[in-house]
Order: structure tokens, then sequence, then C-alpha cells
């Protein structure tokens, strides 16, 4: 499956999701939520994210859409590497 995203996201994102299987594959539009991602998992990820690509996600853009997916999580993330 063709995700879109850089290598390293997912391989960041993995790190907090718990319940998913390292064998499964990562869909766009998997709830993160479902995976194991909980309030203290979003802000480990968040710096985690911030480190790895060198971006800071502002507080507008903390919000549950944003962390739903990880689709709509590299939304976030790509436009911060694009506006470096």
């Amino acid at each position: 499956m063709q995700t879109g995203w850089d290598p390293q996201f997912e391989k960041v994102l993995r790190e907090h999701l718990p319940l998913l299987n390292a064998d499964h594959t990562l869909s766009p539009d998997a709830a993160l939520s479902g995976l194991g991602l909980d309030s203290l998992a979003s802000v480990q990820l968040l710096v985690s994210l911030e480190e790895a690509f060198e971006v800071a996600i502002p507080d507008e853009m903390l919000t549950p859409e944003n962390f739903a997916t990880p689709s709509s999580l590299w939304t976030v993330v790509e436009s911060l590497r694009e506006r470096r």
C-alpha cells in the first residue's frame, strides 16, 4: 500500500502505537486511538515527531482531528516541513 509519507514518520508513529503489530500494515485512515494512542502517548509522539522532522507543531494544530489518523497527522508534519 502506498502511504505517501516519509518512512521515518511511520517508524516514529509505530513506536507510539502499542496495539499495532509489527507485521501489520499501517493504514492511512486507521484510528490512532484504536491502535493505543492515548493522551500521554500523543504528547510523547508530538515530541518525537518534532525532533525527528525538526519542526515545532503549534498549539493551534494540536487538535483531536489532526491526531486522528496517520494521514491527518502526516498532513500536519508535511505542511510544517514545507514552511521551513
